[in-house]
This record gives structure tokens, C-alpha cells and sequence, in this order.
């Protein structure tokens, strides 16, 4: 099946990207006579087309300069769309909302249709100050120079050239030395860049915190909880969370890490033993190559369901997929919506490694949500909150599990590859609060200095375990590990939402294994929603509770351990 875009009914089919063009048709949406409901609602039909024209043509030129940052004229294609489309948009953007919310019918929409909507547009609207349009428009260019200075990191093994992804791979060799040469050699090459990494960060912190001030806001953290939309909860169930994470999920990795210093027969744990198996066995191979990966993810969706499998069939069959590691390519993996297309494009860094496997099922939850929320009337209506599309993404990569018999054919490494699955779930939430307790300290602290920041986050690193290991004579890689968080540069503030995504996810991977075709279908009804309803109507529609407090994370734990020991006995 070749994709083809959705039919326009408001703009020309072969609309060019630039001002000229595009003017008019923002200032025919302004200059607008609306005189009934029925003509409110083809305004926003009309105005949602432009919004996801546009935003498909942001999304292929940022696809385009993250598979090869090196490419100049994809770095320009970029910052064009950055530097003189986005900050021309931004004003007008404001105009249209402030028209739709004048309008004399506004509140004779649909309002159970319409409310999630109309209360983002209000929020937008609270935020937007002419004066921040240049700040962001700066954003945007600093921001994507970390993919450029990231996706250059490379280090020579064995007098082979790898990148930081393809390195990784050794430290589940079972030589310890082969271990500490490779997390050596990838240390000290993040190192090299750690002051022009610290600079850029220093940029980007202070724009943050005078769009904030203009706003209105004491601190840029209190402004993105706006911008977020974080109308479920606050900084202090946000710290709350830090506690009963502390409380509930620490002691847990302490264990597990004590019990693997033992097993490996060593008197402490170095950084490099983290990921080596246990029992002697070599890391698993769960595919060999980037196509192997898409084949065998196909075929495990379709297991699991048709209608899952046959959305990664569409993606391959019109080349939606860059899968593998390579110099130049920037860090990290993420699913793209083209919101036209209503299909998205999957980017990774895959090194054929069991835990790119994870990532092509996470990075397929989101795909599948993109497909699943295509035909809803509003793009806006497709924009979910992170909560929800972490929520589409975590719980993929534990429901897909039943059927990972596709890449282990062998049922001990079935287990074992399900085993690391649930360890890494365990890791994930301390670190989770760890990044986000350090963003919290950075943007109500926006004074401090790159030696006070090495600091904080040492010490809050070290309340969640520090990864359970001896940092001893490597104090410095510590302290400037959160720079490997692309994250905390790209997209601040969101990361709280693996968190609590991933309790939603457990509890989704509970209802499935207790009921499959029940929790699918409420799995995939949730998701049906796109961001029409609120996120606590959305986790209920999935069947589970929007909740993260001590008691919920505890009960959840307890699953998590009881089926852990299935795999171990």
C-alpha cells in the first residue's frame, strides 16, 4: 500500500512552503465572516489543514537533518522553517485563537466534543507574548546543534571505528576488560565535548528563563507545567512521586545489584558491569541487521494483532524507516507523526542489540497510535499529552512480549530477553526521577553556575543509587552523565511522563495477561482517542488508573516481582 496524503479541501494541492504563499491564506482564516456554528466548525477544518500541512513539512525537514546532521543544506532546510516560517506563524497563530474564542458561536459548539480543545486554545492563549517569538525562534536553532555535536561522537576498539551506540555493544562482553576499555573510551569521548556541551546548555537555560519571565511566570518550571498542559498534577505530586519511587523502587535495584556483585564474584561494581549477563552467557542477538529488525517487529505485531502488524508493513513499504546506527546520524530514536500522511516515521540508532529491539516496539506503540488517531477531525485533536503517548509506546513493549518468541527461538533466552525486559523497567523509574528532580533544581535555580549543576545533580543521582555502582576515580563522568540525556537539551520537562506512563503501562500489561483480547481492546480504544477526552478519562477507557502514588506504585512493584520470579524458577 503506497501512502498517499489527505485530500485537501481548503488548500491548494502543491502549496509551497514560504511566506508569500502562505499569508494569505492566514489572513483569509482572520478576515473571516462566521455566522453560524456550521461555519465556525469549517473554519476549524479549514484551519486545522494549514496546521498539519505545516507541521508535515517541519517533521520531514527534522527527519532529514537528524539522519545525516552533517549535511549543511539539511541543517539550512531546518533553520529556514525555524528562523522564517515559525516566527511569522507565531503572532497569527495568537490571532485565530483569539478569533475562535470571540466568535459568538464558540460556545455553541459541542462542548463535550470540543472542551480538551478549547481549553488548550484558552492556555495558548494566557502564554502567548509577542517578545518570546524571537527567544524561540533562537531555541529551535541552538537546541538541534546537540545533535550535532552529539551525532559526531565516535571512539576506535580494536582499531574499528564505532558509534557510541555500536560501542555499547561490548559492555556485555564477558571480558571485564573488554567492558571497561569500551565504557573508557565512551566516557572520555562524551568528556571531550562536556564544556562546548555545558556552553550550549548555558545558552539554552537562559532563553528558557526569559520566555518564562516575559510570560510572567517566577521560573521557567512553572511555566512549562503550563505549556505542557499538566492539568492533572502539580510540582508537589511531582515530588511526592521522587519519594514513593525512593521509597518503593530503590531498595528493589539495591538488591538486584548486591545479587549481581555477587554472582559476578566481584567486591564492588564498576559502571562497566551493569549490563554484562550474570550467569555467563553472551549479550543476546535478537536480530542481525537494521531490515531483520523491521521484518521480525512485523511479524510479532501481527501476532499480537492484524490490524498492529499491518501498519509496519505500510511504514516499510514506503521507506518509514532509518533503523540503524551510523556516523553522523544524531543520537537517540523517536517516532515522527506526518500529520498529512496520518503515518509516522520511525528514526533509531540500532546496533543489534536486545535493547534496540525494545526500542523498535516502543518506537511501534507510537506508530500504532499515530495510525489509530489519523482520521480524527481536528489535527489538534491528535496531539496528545505525553502521559498518553508514552502510554501508547511502554505498553507495547510489555504486551508485544508473548510474542518476542519471533526474535528468541531458543525459550531460555525467551526468558531471559523477558527478564532484562522487567529489570529495565525497574532502572527506567529512578532514573526518570532523577532527570526529572534534576530539571527541577535547573529552572528554579536559573543562576547557578556548570560547576553548581555538576554538583546537584551528583547529589541527586546519588539519592536514587548513582546506578548502583563505585564511581570512585570516576568522579567527573558522574557528574556530567545527565549531558547524555538528549532530553534535558531538546525537550525540557518532559520526562516525568515515562514515569507515569510506565505505571499505566504495567497496569495495561496486567489487564492483557489476565484478559488479552479484553485489554487490547481497551488498550487500542484508549489510544482511538487521541486527546478528545482528559487523560484521567483516557487511562480509565484503557481500563486502568491514572495514578501515581506510593500505594499504587507498591501494588504495581509486587506484580512486577511476582513475575519476575515466574521467569526465574
Amino acid at each position: 500500500m503506497i501512502l498517499e496524503k489527505a485530500k485537501r479541501n481548503y488548500l491548494p494541492e502543491n502549496l509551497n512552503i514560504d511566506w508569500e504563499t502562505l499569508e494569505p491564506i492566514f489572513k483569509e482564516l482572520l478576515s473571516r465572516n462566521i455566522t453560524s456554528v456550521t461555519e465556525l466548525e469549517k473554519w476549524l477544518k479549514d484551519k486545522s489543514e494549514i496546521e498539519a500541512a505545516l507541521e508535515e513539512d517541519f517533521a520531514w525537514r527534522y527527519i532529514k537533518m537528524s539522519c545525516d546532521t552533517a549535511n549543511e543544506d539539511l541543517v539550512k532546510s531546518f533553520q529556514y522553517f525555524a528562523t522564517e516560517i515559525e516566527p511569522k506563524i507565531a503572532p497569527i497563530g495568537n490571532d485565530l485563537n483569539i478569533k475562535l474564542m470571540a466568535s459568538d458561536y464558540v460556545n455553541k459548539l459541542d462542548q463535550e466534543k470540543y472542551f480538551v480543545y478549547l481549553r488548550s486554545v484558552k492556555k495558548a492563549l494566557a502564554l502567548f507574548r509577542e517578545e518570546n517569538i524571537p527567544l524561540q525562534t533562537e531555541l529551535q536553532v541552538e537546541q538541534q546543534k546537540y545533535q550535532g555535536i552529539t551525532g559526531a561522537m565516535s571512539v576506535t576498539l580494536n582499531g574499528q571505528e564505532y558509534t557510541l551506540e555500536q560501542a555499547s555493544n561490548f559492555l556485555k562482553d564477558l571480558n571485564r576488560e573488554v567492558r571497561q576499555e569500551a565504557w573508557e573510551s565512551i566516557t572520555a569521548r562524551r568528556l571531550e565535548d562536556k564544556d562546548k556541551l555545558d556552553g550550549l546548555f548555558n545558552r539554552l537555560k537562559s532563553l528558557r528563563h526569559d520566555v518564562s519571565v516575559n510570560a510572567g511566570f517566577d521560573n521557567f518550571r512553572d511555566y512549562m507545567f503550563q505549556a505542557l498542559g499538566r492539568f492533572d498534577y502539580n510540582a508537589q505530586d511531582c515530588f511526592d512521586f521522587h519519594d514513593a519511587i525512593e521509597k518503593e523502587v530503590v531498595p528493589l535495584l539495591a538488591s538486584q545489584a548486591e545479587e549481581r556483585k555477587s554472582l559476578l564474584g566481584l567486591t564492588s561494581l564498576k559502571p562497566w558491569d551493569t549490563e554484562v549477563d550474570t550467569f555467563g552467557k553472551a549479550a543476546l542477538k535478537p536480530f542481525s541487521n537494521g531490515e531483520e529488525l523491521v521484518e521480525k517487529s512485523i511479524k510479532c505485531f501481527n501476532k499480537l494483532d492484524g490490524y498492529l502488524g499491518s501498519r509496519l508493513e505500510i511504514m516499510k513499504a514506503n521507506g518509514l524507516f532509518d533503523v540503524e546506527s551510523r556516523k553522523g546520524k544524531a543520537p537517540g530514536g523517536y517516532n515522527y507523526p506526518l500529520a498529512e500522511t496520518g503515518a509516522p516515521f520511525i528514526f533509531m540508532n540500532s546496533a543489534n542489540s536486545f535493547r534496540d529491539l525494545t526500542t523498535m516496539v516502543h518506537e511501534g506503540g507510537h506508530a500504532v497510535h499515530t495510525f489509530l488517531t489519523a482520521d480524527l477531525e481536528l489535527n489538534d485533536f491528535k496531539h496528545c499529552p505525553s502521559e498518553v503517548a508514552e502510554l501508547a509506546s511502554m505498553s507495547m513493549e510489555l504486551i508485544s512480549m508473548d510474542h518476542w518468541d519471533e526474535f528468541f527461538k531458543d525459550e531460555e533466552e525467551l526468558k531471559r530477553a523477558k527478564r532484562y525486559q522487567l529489570r529495565d523497567i525497574l532502572k527506567t523509574l529512578p532514573w526518570v526521577a532523577v532527570v526529572d528532580s534534576f530539571q527541577h533544581w535547573i529552572y528554579t535555580n536559573p543562576e547557578h553556575s556548570a560547576e553548581q549543576r555538576a554538583k546537584a545533580w551528583s547529589e541527586i543521582f546519588n539519592r536514587f543509587g548513582a546506578n548502583f555502582v563505585d564511581w570512585t576515580e570516576h568522579e567527573e563522568a558522574l557528574e556530567n552523565l545527565w549531558q547524555k540525556q538528549l532530553h534535558i537539551f531538546e525537550v525540557p520537562f518532559y520526562y516525568i511522563e515515562y514515569a507515569i506512563a510506565q505505571l499505566g503501562a504495567i497496569a495495561v500489561w496486567k489487564n492483557y495477561k489476565e484478559n488479552p483480547t479484553e485489554g487490547l481492546k481497551n488498550y487500542i480504544a484508549a489510544l482511538k482517542l487521541g486527546y478528545t477526552k482528559n487523560m484521567k478519562e483516557i487511562y480509565s477507557t484503557a481500563g486502568i488508573e491514572f495514578n501515581f502514588s506510593a500505594p499504587y506504585i507498591k501494588q504495581l512493584m509486587d506484580f512486577v516481582k511476582q513475575e519476575l520470579q515466574k521467569l526465574e524458577d
